[in-house]
């Protein structure tokens, strides 16, 4: 018996969490909870990081003008993604792109933008050889509010199609730190079944056993 096990139902609900977990583009404008949103900030703040460092910063979005200036650096991005997809790959697929919903800016009940710290040079633990890591601990903050989120029963999608000097220069933010997600949180009609990109028969995902190797990369 492992007496730091936790009980079955306890176990069920954070591999629940964790499968039923979607990068969400369709919210309903309901407000979120003040509280409820304070516990799901507190999630990502008891994430993991390298060294301790703590390089996550999130600036939450309250000025309607603001969001569609966001919004607008976000559309803008989309449009040049559409045409390099259809450089690299054909015109048919860069049409399919352009009909996928890419995010809900101007839908979700709170807006808010991660952040990489600045002074990130300062630190050295863990990232000597990896600074990289900085990220990866940025990354485990966004993924513990997500599943946070899920559990309250939210929905939260990750942007990343933004111009992020535009986005900085938008906000203010220190040349040495770094915007890399805008967040859209907020109550949702249904989660998706399937990733959203896997119901719109964008791609499909990979099987687990293509992702593990032994003993070396074979």
């Amino acid at each position: 018996m492992n007496q730091h096990r936790y009980s079955d139902p306890e176990i069920a609900a954070v591999y629940r969490v964790i499968a039923e977990r979607r990068d969400m583009r369709h919210f309903i404008p309901t407000p979120v909870a003040p509280e409820m949103l304070t516990r799901i900030l507190q999630a990502a703040h008891h994430a993991p990081s390298v060294g301790l460092m703590q390089p996550w910063r999130f600036v939450r979005i309250t000025d309607a003008n603001l969001r569609k200036s966001i919004h607008k650096l976000v559309d803008e991005e989309r449009i040049r993604t559409a045409h390099a997809i259809g450089e690299h790959e054909n015109t048919t697929r860069m049409a399919e792109f352009l009909k996928l919903k890419v995010e809900g800016i101007l839908d979700c009940g709170e807006l808010l933008i991660a952040t990489l710290c600045n002074n990130r040079e300062q630190h050295i633990f863990g990232r000597r050889t990896l600074p990289e890591m900085d990220i990866a601990s940025v990354s485990c903050a966004i993924q513990n509010m997500w599943l946070a989120a899920r559990a309250e029963g939210l929905g939260m999608g990750w942007v990343s199609i933004f111009d992020p000097v535009k986005l900085s220069e938008l906000l203010h933010i220190p040349d040495d730190a770094k915007p890399i997600a805008v967040l859209c949180l907020g109550h949702v009609n249904t989660f998706y079944k399937e990733p959203m990109l896997v119901e719109t028969g964008w791609k499909q995902a990979k099987p687990l056993s293509e992702m593990i190797m032994e003993n070396g990369w074979k």
